[in-house]
């Protein structure tokens, strides 16, 4: 996406490059330029912001600076797909403001490098990627919040090793993926805020001789301050690397939500919108869960994405070299991918169908609730661990149904020389053996019992409120220092 430039502008088209290094095979497999139209905005606020800072600072002229602001005001009428050919979009872009202003238009690119340009252009525009990203996982979270409002004492069952478990909640499920996706948007802006950091005004990495204003650029650009070292301004990509982390993280929990509703829909727990869904080519009777299975797939997409990312700016010696070019790539695709998919769950999580006769029936299976005959007994003082050998024994007679509860009684002989009864009530037994009333007794914090299952919503919303209220905070942040730039500008054209 960059190499290291020049400080200054040459008097020709192909500002600089110098004949020597102009021609070859070589030239088309270095170019970046048509890539690069992701970040041709960024590029040209960057342009803007450095412009102006020269003129402020009596670099340049304000006569000049008109001449360049305006030039790049054209340059942007006409889009990306009219810059003339050149390494990447820096280039092409510096190339086409000297050509409508002469050899003074090559004094933008006075006291930085494309070190430095090209560092800042990526953090200008990932800022908004990771925003979108970020919007795109409160939605989700929305979605789960809501569903799990409306399925608080929808009772289903609950696995572990995909066996049946314990019975437990649509909510109580929902909300186990609503807490991780919070986490995730943690991270997202965890990545935000560090990338949120200007490298302009670091040159190729050894700072300048100007008298820049490196303060002023990072505000007219809307970044929370600069990038101390030079050095590590020009040459990190970290930023890149924990934003890439971040999104591969978040993809996994996305698959592992697709993944369950996959089995739930086989299993016809779950029934999943038609948008959400697609037949076979051949049997017409098909309902297949596609959409989710992709889903799955992006994290493959996306940790594929980090690895690559990883694996480029392994062992790259400081400062600046030309294999963060093939770096860039890694984090836009991921980003692509993962907030698309997000999206797709959050639509396939909000227009859902829960079954919940179905779901409450299965909810027993694999005698679930041997646990809660357990607790029970070791309520009334039996050792736990021997609770535990009581229904284990009747789980084994019972051949992997739910025992009667005479055969419970029959094994607590067995194992505890005296009857059920004579710990726990008839009353109770059977409480601890229906799935609705076992889920209604766990009601610890963070269970599925429905009041404990309601305060998580009330946490829930409360977070995701919380986390809409700080994205917007730091959209209103940009598009204020967009309208601050952009005033600036009209002051020199």
């Amino acid at each position: 996406m960059t190499g290291e430039g020049t400080d200054h502008g040459e008097e020709r088209s192909g500002v600089v490059r110098r004949d020597r290094f102009s021609g070859g095979p070589a030239r088309g497999f270095m170019s970046s330029l048509a890539a690069d139209e992701r970040i041709f905005e960024a590029d040209l606020a960057v342009d803007r912001a450095h412009v102006v800072m020269l003129a402020e600072q009596d670099v340049v002229s304000d006569e000049v600076a008109g001449d360049i602001l305006a030039a790049l005001d054209d340059v942007e009428s006409a889009g990306h797909a009219a810059l003339p050919e050149g390494e990447d979009v820096h280039e092409a872009i510096e190339t086409a403001v000297v050509e409508r202003v002469g050899p003074d238009g090559g004094k933008m690119h006075t006291a930085r490098s494309r070190n430095d340009e090209v560092a800042t252009c990526i953090r200008y525009r990932l800022r908004e990627d990771l925003l979108d990203s970020i919007e795109a996982t409160v939605a989700l979270r929305e979605a789960l919040a809501e569903v799990a409002t409306e399925h608080v004492d929808t009772v289903m069952p609950g696995y572990t090793h995909l066996q049946p478990a314990q019975p437990t909640t649509v909510a109580h499920f929902l909300l186990s993926y609503e807490s991780a996706v919070a986490r995730d948007t943690a991270r997202l802006f965890d990545a935000y805020d560090r990338t949120n950091r200007s490298p302009l005004g670091a040159a190729a990495f050894a700072g300048t001789p100007f008298d820049i204003d490196r303060a002023r650029t990072a505000e007219l650009l809307g970044f929370e301050g600069t990038v101390a070292n030079s050095m590590d301004a020009a040459a990190g990509r970290d930023f890149l690397a924990e934003s890439t982390a971040a999104l591969a993280t978040h993809a996994t929990t996305l698959s592992g939500l697709a993944e369950d509703l996959v089995i739930f829909a086989n299993k016809g727990y779950v029934d999943l919108a038609d948008e959400y869904s697609s037949t076979s080519s051949i049997m017409p009777q098909k309902v297949n869960p596609d959409t989710l299975e992709l889903v799955r797939a992006v994290a493959g997409d996306a940790v594929g994405g980090l690895t690559g990312l990883l694996t480029t700016l392994k062992g790259l010696p400081r400062a600046y070299n030309r294999d963060l070019q093939r770096a860039t790539p890694h984090a836009w695709e991921t980003v692509d991918a993962v907030s698309e998919a997000t999206a797709v769950v959050a639509g396939a999580v909000a227009s859902a169908e829960w079954p919940a006769e179905t779901l409450e029936a299965a909810s027993g299976e694999g005698f679930s609730t041997a646990t809660g005959v357990a607790d029970a007994l070791a309520m009334a003082g039996v050792p736990f661990r021997t609770a535990h050998e009581v229904l284990a024994a009747a789980a084994e007679r019972a051949d992997g149904e739910t025992p009667d509860i005479e055969t419970l009684d029959a094994v607590a002989g067995d194992v505890l020389g005296e009857s059920l009864f004579t710990y726990v009530s008839r009353d109770r037994v059977e409480a601890a053996l229906d799935p609705v009333a076992s889920v209604a007794s766990r009601d610890s914090a963070g269970g599925p019992a429905p009041e404990a299952v309601a305060a998580q919503v009330d946490d829930a919303e409360a977070g995701i409120d919380a986390d809409a209220t700080a994205l917007g905070d730091r959209r209103d942040a940009l598009d204020a220092a967009a309208e601050t730039l952009a005033s600036e500008v009209d002051d020199y054209v």
